[in-house]
């Protein structure tokens, strides 16, 4: 990675948040950046922890942008790196960045307070406010019905998980050409194939027909819709759903890198919106996060009354609310969500029972392990309640055995993925097909998990030692040489 990707990492601070910090200690920023935290962690095992600086080289990643709540308010916001790599051009606080899907609990805010104000029913028939598109009658729907309820709660039984944006020179697809899936559309038609309300399946096209649906209603765009109902009353000033990036804008968003912190070519652009397409700072979803709490506290009414905040936090069909993706319990409650677009990731947990939370985002798809793990570091200096690594206890593998797990394994369906199994003495690495390279260690004796994801994966062996196929899930990958 060119050094001038991280030559810059320099913190950033806006005075307006500066204002609102309860402790101005730069202790703590310091000890959050120099213990980032892994994704597990090994019993016997002293704890291994990280600089800031050094995960970014690791994982190519030009820049980082960080929120940190305490006490319910904001306590810091710091930026590091640049706005694009090979450039001198640092981020700052008030740096853009895409949300990928923390899009959609942000969208469900504003078909909520339509719900308050009686203009939506949550458990009615969509089919009854959609003029421009309906979703198709089969069925499945002749016997239950796709609500906005299910559409937030990912129960709807509609098919498309996500989408992968357009370059800004493509043609662009209107929202009904998307849920139909025609030309320029690059996605399956948005279709019920299974019984609403049956199974929690997540489905970023149930979010695009809220999208349509709540344009449908109050006759606005959706970037001006959600401008008037959420981020004008949450006080997020640097956020907006406009795709693509209007002129005014152009200037204060960082670039979109991909895995090897190269910069990805061109501009892409999510007419899925309220599914993929916000643009924001971690300083902004953690006012949008502090005003939801606080409604389900009663202690506000600036974005959702008490009753609708409470929903809006209680599981519907897990691990979805009306919107955030719900965790823990007790003190431990949290809610959130995460996102990825072309080049960029994002995470947002928030603690409403202790005022705790954090928001953190980065501009490559190489720096998606660099979320959890900053996430870590602020967890264990603030003390989150039921939040860290996750502890595993290891076996030792008789260094002999070593050498049959080490090779080259491929998995050719859909996209071909390429790992490679490498040995270096008595330890083993996983080199995925960006380079990237994670120790493991054994919990059985065909079972191994990366320290730095934490993510299983399971040797196929047969009864004569020959080591054939690696697994995670639904992936399988075989072993080639």
């Amino acid at each position: 990675m060119n050094r001038s990707l991280v030559g810059l990492l320099v913190p950033a601070v806006i005075s307006s948040v500066a204002a609102q910090t309860a402790d101005p200690s730069l202790s703590r920023i310091r000890r959050v950046v120099a213990a980032l935290r892994p994704a597990v962690t090994v019993a016997g095992r002293a704890a291994v922890s990280y600089r800031l600086d050094e995960r970014m080289r690791r994982y190519n990643l030009p820049s980082v942008s960080i929120a940190v709540a305490d006490s319910g308010r904001i306590v810091w916001a710091r930026a590091y790196g640049l706005k694009e790599a090979g450039t001198t051009d640092s981020v700052t606080v008030t740096t853009l960045f895409e949300a990928g899907s923390i899009s959609k609990p942000i969208a469900a805010t504003a078909m909520l307070q339509l719900v308050e104000d009686r203009r939506l029913d949550l458990d009615a028939d969509v089919n009854r406010y959609l003029t421009r598109w309906k979703v198709p009658e089969n069925r499945f729907t002749a016997k239950e019905k796709v609500t906005l309820r299910r559409l937030v709660s990912h129960n709807a039984g509609l098919t498309v998980h996500g989408f992968p944006g357009y370059k800004i020179t493509d043609a662009i697809p209107t929202v009904p050409q998307i849920l139909d899936g025609v030309k320029p559309a690059n996605t399956a038609a948005v279709r019920v194939d299974t019984f609403p309300g049956a199974i929690s399946r997540y489905s970023g096209g149930g979010t695009t027909v809220m999208q349509l649906l709540l344009s449908d209603v109050t006759g606005e765009p959706f970037p001006v819709l959600a401008k008037r109902l959420v981020f004008d009353r949450a006080g997020m000033t640097n956020s907006t759903y406009e795709q693509p990036l209007p002129d005014a804008l152009r200037g204060q968003e960082s670039a979109a890198h991909g895995p090897t912190g190269t910069m990805v070519p061109g501009r892409y652009v999510y007419p899925e919106m309220a599914a993929a397409g916000l643009w924001t700072t971690p300083t902004d979803l953690l006012r949008w996060a502090i005003e939801i709490a606080n409604a389900r506290a009663g202690a506000s009414t600036r974005l959702l009354d008490q009753g609708t905040a409470t929903a809006m936090l209680t599981v519907q069909k897990s691990p979805f609310g009306l919107g955030p993706q719900l965790g823990g319990s007790g003190r431990g409650f949290r809610f959130g969500h995460g996102g990825a677009d072309e080049g960029f990731h994002a995470q947002l947990s928030y603690f409403p029972e202790t005022g705790q939370g954090a928001a953190v985002m980065v501009n490559s798809d190489g720096g998606q392990l660099i979320l959890s793990e900053v996430m870590f570091a602020i967890a264990a200096e603030y003390q989150w309640p039921d939040y860290g690594p996750r502890e595993i206890v290891a076996i030792d593998v008789d260094s002999g055995l070593l050498d049959r797990f080490a090779g080259t394994y491929e998995s050719t369906k859909a996209v071909p993925i390429t790992v490679t199994v490498e040995r270096e003495g008595a330890k083993l690495f996983l080199k995925n097909r960006s380079g990237t390279r994670t120790e493991i260690v054994f919990t059985a004796l065909n079972r191994i998990v990366s320290l730095d994801t934490g993510q299983t994966f399971e040797f196929t062996v047969d009864p004569s030692g020959t080591v054939s196929a690696l697994t995670a899930g639904s992936f399988k990958a075989q072993k080639t040489r």
